[in-house]
């Protein structure tokens, strides 16, 4: 079977692709994660899911690699992982009763043998609504779950979901951060074969 690398060393990512009992490894691309001038929030979401995908592939002849990248999108300004418990203070006061699309961009790339890099890429993009946020309801749940690694700076698979008012979604798994009824369309293509026992 044709091995499979996750380009990324996000543990929550991890934990989605186990979801589809598929054996992988990890590796971790070594890349320059900034947005290019004039790139809109989806853009920079593919173009570096593609980036780290590709650079990993290069080191790994004839793996499948999957890159992957979020971007969170509050009226055409992305919104980064916030780092610590100040800047995720001002990201959920920012976004208290707004709308914000979350970019979820994804790559699959393989480096055969020749060289040649094989990729297909796609953004799967999710809206989230969130409620009006009193700024001891943010203290609160940041010192609760402290997501200080979190594009948001919310974990939308635990007290996270609690901000939000509504969920605007075709994968309930790319607001996590890799689509995966997306990952299962482009692993097809490399003739991966999933849940065939």
């Amino acid at each position: 079977m044709t091995s499979i690398i996750l380009a990324s060393g996000s543990k929550y990512k991890a934990a989605l692709l186990r979801r589809l009992s598929l054996p992988f490894a990890i590796d971790y691309p070594n890349i320059n994660e900034y947005a290019t001038e004039g790139e809109l929030p989806n853009q920079t979401a593919e173009r570096l899911a593609l980036k780290k995908a590709k650079s990993v592939a290069r080191n790994n002849i004839g793996a499948i690699v999957i890159g992957a990248d979020q971007i969170a999108d509050l009226n055409g300004q992305a919104i980064n992982k916030p780092e610590g418990h100040t800047a995720a203070v001002e990201q959920l006061k920012r976004q208290s009763g707004q709308k914000v699309a979350f970019h979820s961009g994804l790559a699959i790339v393989c480096c055969r043998p020749n060289g040649r890099l094989e990729h297909f890429s796609c953004v799967n993009s999710t809206t989230v609504t969130f409620r009006t946020l009193h700024e001891h309801q943010i203290e609160s749940y940041l010192r609760t779950e402290e997501p200080y690694d979190c594009a948001g700076s919310f974990k939308a698979e635990g007290l996270g979901i609690s901000l939000f008012t509504r969920i605007e979604s075709t994968d309930p798994t790319s607001l996590i951060g890799l689509p995966l009824i997306d990952v299962c369309s482009l692993l097809i293509k490399f003739d991966v074969k999933i849940n065939n026992k």
